[in-house]
């Protein structure tokens, strides 16, 4: 298994997907060996983690005196000349996770390699020449989606292009981002699966009663609501149109507080954008978090929103319901497909999203109703489903590979 990142060192749902996944695979007597590019201390009962722990394992460059992680989203820095633009590279990050892939490979039996996002995939196909495996590769996102429908970076579209004709499988977390395979590389969609991401119930962590957040409790005691946005802060997630659907809001219900948690290159965009708008007061940066105040700005909200351009499926929309908060999503993004129980608009519709908003706050009714019904849906979830589809297809493949 070839991933990037492993909850707690994650950016994003691709870690969470990736360790919630690889546990319910496990309860199927799979044997799992998880490569990660970067040093680790992460310990698992129902897998082996195998980190790089070279020394230049640290997955970071240098921009003047700025330093930034490396991570699954940064598809834009990514370079032919020297891996990563914009920068005097600190390390090798990803030649080197391909060199502990290919020394992994020609160690070890290996019947299947399976590898998440783009990432990974020149390692996969080194790894699939010398294991003679057939290779799965799962996507979560493609370029399209981390450019915000533009056609982002060719490099790593080239990557994708190659790995994808070169698969034995391709699996998608929706019939999306399955749609937009076929599109954007011209491959059948006979090759390519949907396995929708879900949710372990059984790592959630109960609310404590005291919300981090108690400055906007006694707000709400005064009669404010609030709506929270978590998640990264790109051009992906549909921020700025977000932004104008505040200030909307805003001005047919002032006492509305729009919470914002998470960071990105568009932070300071974002603060700005508040200021022009006149909403300042109205609008809270808390940076980015986890943990308590992570969980607690879901529970504080009255409602969440994710406004995405293009969102390959979005688990955030299901730990809002978990903590107690409907959710709106725009209809650009993948669980949109498979949550029924939640408010659902175009991402560029700002009015009909202010009118979504603004319902859900003037009507508690609709807010309960809201989050009743989706929580039925919440308390259904889980990855054997997923993980049985995954299963059906090693053992397709496996099959066609004996002799």
């Amino acid at each position: 298994m070839l991933g990037w990142e492993l909850p707690p060192d994650n950016t994003g749902g691709l870690g969470v997907a990736c360790y919630q996944l690889c546990k319910s695979l496990a309860k199927n007597n799979m044997d799992i060996d998880f490569v990660l590019p970067f040093k680790s201390r992460h310990i698992y009962e129902f897998m082996n983690v195998y980190p790089n722990d070279s020394e230049f394992s640290e997955i970071v460059y240098e921009s003047g005196s700025e330093q930034k992680i490396i991570s699954a989203y940064n598809s834009s820095e990514y370079s032919e000349t020297d891996g990563w633009s914009n920068s005097q590279i600190y390390t090798g990050r990803a030649s080197q996770y391909e060199t502990l892939v290919t020394a992994m490979a020609k160690s070890r039996p290996y019947e299947v390699i399976h590898a998440h996002d783009w990432m990974t995939f020149r390692a996969a196909l080194r790894a699939k020449r010398l294991a003679n495996c057939p290779l799965i590769v799962h996507v979560h996102s493609i370029e399209r989606d981390r450019s915000a429908g533009l056609p982002g970076n060719p490099m790593v579209r080239e990557i994708e292009a190659t790995t994808f004709l070169l698969a034995d499988r391709v699996v998608a977390v929706s019939e999306r981002t399955r749609q937009m395979i076929s599109e954007d590389y011209n491959i059948p969609l006979t090759k390519i699966d949907v396995v929708h991401n879900s949710l372990d119930l059984s790592d959630v962590v109960e609310l404590d009663n005291d919300n981090s957040y108690f400055y906007l409790s006694e707000m709400k005691k005064r009669g404010w609501k609030v709506v929270a946005n978590v998640g990264r802060q790109t051009s992906q997630k549909g921020l700025p149109n977000f932004m104008h659907t505040a200030q909307a809001v805003v001005h047919k219900q002032p006492k509305t507080i729009f919470l914002f948690v998470g960071n990105g290159e568009q932070e300071t965009e974002l603060i700005e954008l508040a200021a022009g708008l006149g909403i300042s007061r109205n609008v809270m940066f808390a940076g980015f978090q986890r943990g308590k105040p992570w969980r607690d700005a879901y529970a504080i909200a009255d409602l969440f929103v994710m406004p995405s351009v293009s969102e390959p499926f979005g688990l955030t929309p299901y730990e809002a319901i978990g903590y107690g908060t409907p959710s709106l999503v725009s209809k650009q993004s993948g669980i949109s497909e498979v949550l029924v129980n939640c408010l659902k608009v175009d991402f560029w519709d700002i009015d009909e999203m202010a009118n979504q908003i603004i319902a859900t706050l003037r009507y508690d009714s609709l807010r309960d109703e809201l989050h009743t019904n989706s929580l039925k849906e919440y308390l259904r979830l889980g990855w054997d489903g997923a993980a049985d589809q995954l299963i059906n297809i090693y053992n397709h493949h496996l099959a066609e590979a004996k002799p």
